[in-house]
C-alpha cells in the first residue's frame, strides 16, 4: 500500500539498558538529536514536549507506551516549523531488543504520515542521521560532525509533489496484488480503490508526464474490468487510447492501450470490434525483446 511510514534498523555494540538511556536521557540526546531533549522524564499516557537547550520547543505529543528498556511509542507533532506544525500528528515507535552478547537491535518506525507529506519528507533522511549519531555516541563517546547541506527539495509544493509520486508508485504496484486475488465483492472494491488512489496521487506527482496519465487510465480500465464493470472499463480504455494518440505514444504503451479496449469490448459482447483491437495490439512493433515477450504472453489467448 501507500508509503505512510519510514522504517529503520541499526545494531549498536552496547547493552540494551545503555542504549535505552541514550534514547530518553537528555545528557545523551542533546549530543546526537540536534541538541534536543525531553523537557521532563517521559511517562506513559502523559503529554510530552522536547526542546533545544536554549528553550525552543521542537516536538510535542503523548507518550502512548513506555516499557523500559524495550519500547517507546509516542505521537509526534512538529513545532519548529509552521508548515510542519499545521499537519496532523504522526507516530514514532522505538523498539529495542538484544541481538547477541552486548549487542542491541534498534528498530525505529515513524508512521501515520498519510496526511503529513511535509513531515514525511522532512524526517525521511533526518532519522538516518539521528540513528547514526546515536550509534556513534554510544559506541565511541564521540558525536558526528555537523550535517552537511543536502541537495533536496525545500519548497513545500515540491516536497508535497515528491510525496505524491512515492504514493503513486506504491498504489500502482499494489494493484497487481489484487489482479491475482480471488474475485469477490470485497476484492473488487479494493482494486477500484487502489486504482483511483494511484490516479489521484499521480495527478499531483513531481515529474508527472502525459505517460503517467495514460498508464493511470489503463489501470482504471483494468480494475473496472476485473470488478465486473465493462462499460466503465471501456470508458477508461478509450481515454487511455486518446492520451496515447494525442501524445504519439508507441511501442509497449500503444499495444496495451489496444489490449485494454479489446478486453472491455469483448466483455460488452462487441466481439468484432474486440478482435480488431486485439489484432492491432499484436501488430504493434516492440523494440525491447523483454517487453515483446511480456506482451506476447499477455496476448497468447484472445480477449
Amino acid at each position: 500500500m501507500a508509503v505512510t511510514r519510514h522504517q529503520y534498523r541499526i545494531y549498536i555494540k552496547a547493552p540494551i539498558e545503555q542504549v535505552w538511556n541514550a534514547v530518553v536521557d537528555p545528557s545523551y540526546t542533546r549530543r546526537y538529536f540536534h541538541g534536543t531533549a525531553f523537557e521532563s522524564p517521559p511517562q506513559s499516557g502523559q503529554p510530552y514536549r522536547t526542546s533545544t537547550d536554549d528553550g525552543h520547543p521542537t516536538v510535542d505529543g503523548t507518550i502512548e507506551v513506555l516499557e523500559p528498556p524495550t519500547r517507546l511509542v509516542m505521537t509526534w507533532h512538529t513545532l519548529y516549523d509552521a508548515a510542519l506544525a499545521a499537519e496532523p500528528p504522526s507516530r514514532v515507535e522505538w523498539t529495542l531488543s538484544q541481538a547477541g552478547d552486548g549487542l542491541t537491535q534498534v528498530d525505529l518506525a515513524h508512521g501515520d504520515l498519510a496526511f503529513s507529506p511535509l513531515t514525511w519528507a522532512n524526517v525521511r533522511y533526518g532519522w538516518v542521521w539521528i540513528l547514526d549519531g546515536l550509534k556513534t555516541l554510544v559506541e565511541t563517546g564521540e558525536v558526528l560532525p555537523p550535517i552537511k547541506d543536502r541537495e533536496e527539495a525545500t519548497d513545500a509544493d515540491d516536497i508535497t509533489a515528491g510525496w505524491h509520486r512515492a504514493q503513486g508508485i506504491e498504489c500502482n504496484n499494489s494493484i497487481w496484488e489484487m489482479v491475482e486475488a480471488e474475485r469477490t465483492p470485497e476484492n473488487n472494491e479494493e482494486i477500484l480503490r487502489r486504482a483511483f488512489a494511484a490516479s489521484y496521487h499521480w495527478a499531483r506527482a513531481k515529474g508527472r508526464t502525459p505517460l503517467n496519465d495514460q498508464r493511470g487510465q489503463y489501470m482504471l480500465a483494468k480494475a473496472h474490468l476485473l470488478a465486473g464493470l465493462p462499460e466503465r472499463s471501456l470508458h477508461y480504455a478509450d481515454d487511455c487510447m486518446r492520451i496515447t494518440l494525442e501524445n504519439g505514444f508507441v511501442d509497449f504503451d500503444l499495444a496495451y492501450a489496444h489490449e485494454a479496449r479489446a478486453r472491455a469490448l469483448r466483455a460488452l459482447g462487441r466481439d468484432e470490434e474486440a478482435m480488431s483491437e486485439w489484432a492491432a495490439a499484436k501488430a504493434v512493433p516492440i523494440a525491447n525483446d523483454g517487453d515483446r515477450e511480456i506482451l506476447d504472453m499477455d496476448l497468447a489467448e484472445g480477449p
